[in-house]
């Protein structure tokens, strides 16, 4: 787990109850800001390979010093592609081998991603949780554009098709429908999490908010139970999750928020209590400063009048 004035964050990553081998890689490094998830494919051996080479990569790229980070996060995705693509041309075991994946790195207060594939990037803030990019898949595109719904999604026999990765042919950074970047301000009062499918495709979205609103300033704990819960679920596939919380972010269904609640409630009260119900003498000075009351002034002050210039 990662601590810093800014952020908690950490990774979480298990095979899942199905697969021995875990393919997935899940990365978090505090000094530089990056945070990555990887999910290999490819079979066994070449699906951890095309995983490991992809974090080496992009990592090593993006601790160089350069000034345009959107730059960076696209070459150091195009590079570890071309590494990927290098290696399984020369080993006849890795033939085939690629991944997906999806990098964030934090730049002051905003937030660089790229993304190739069906993991995902969710923003977290103000009790709502978005999910920032698009799956690269016939499946996941279709419940984008609202032709499935999530359940339907996550049940379709098609679900784990991808047409985009990173490996299978040689690419240019400039490559169109390759890398999708997102870029995007980050408060301290917000959250990230970057999941490999093996977590989407078992638990709901609205699950996965449920957890992530139970932090409490445990980034750990997060990532562990977001893990879980996909295990729960059937653990069908490997199950990677990293998350990242500002300084500020308070799960809404926290400890600390319902104290925070709680606090409030009493303050509430005790103000109320110390505020004098109103008596007679309060009641009677609202009766006498009524607009009715004034009405009634002005129909007596007439009536004097009238008298007065009678007699």
């Amino acid at each position: 787990m990662g601590v810093t004035p800014k952020w908690r964050s950490a990774a979480a990553s298990d095979p899942g109850r199905l697969r021995t081998e875990n393919q997935d890689r899940g990365y978090v490094d505090d000094e530089h800001g990056i945070f990555l998830v990887v999910d290999g494919l490819g079979g066994h051996a070449a699906g951890e390979k095309a995983a490991e080479t992809a974090l080496e990569v992009i990592a090593s790229e993006l601790r160089r010093p350069e000034e345009n980070l959107r730059q960076r996060v696209r070459a150091a995705i195009t590079a570890a592609n071309n590494r990927i693509w290098d290696l399984a041309a020369a080993n006849e075991d890795w033939r085939g081998m690629a991944c997906v994946l999806t990098l964030a790195v934090m730049s002051e207060d905003k937030v660089v991603a790229g993304h190739v594939g069906d993991s995902r990037l969710y923003l977290i803030w103000n009790g709502s949780m978005k999910k920032l990019t698009s799956d690269h898949s016939p499946v996941g595109e279709r419940e984008d554009a609202g032709e499935l719904n999530e359940q339907e999604a996550m049940q379709h026999p098609r679900r784990h098709e991808v047409f985009r990765d990173v490996g299978s042919e040689r690419r240019e950074p400039g490559d169109e429908n390759f890398v999708e970047m997102k870029e995007f301000l980050f408060k301290p009062d917000a959250a990230i999490l970057l999941c490999s499918d093996g977590l989407s495709d078992l638990v709901t979205s609205a699950e996965i908010r449920e957890i992530v609103e139970r932090y409490d300033g445990d980034a750990e704990k997060v990532s562990r139970n977001l893990v879980d819960a996909a295990n729960q679920a059937g653990g069908k596939d490997n199950i990677t999750a990293v998350f990242v919380a500002g300084g500020e972010f308070v799960g809404s269904a926290s400890p600390a928020m319902a104290e925070a609640r709680a606090r409030h409630s009493i303050t509430r009260m005790r103000k109320a209590a110390a505020s004098p119900a109103p008596g007679m003498a309060g009641r009677l000075g609202r009766v006498l400063t009524s607009r009715a009351a004034f009405l009634v002034y002005g129909f007596l002050i007439g009536v004097l009048l009238g008298l007065a210039v009678r007699f």
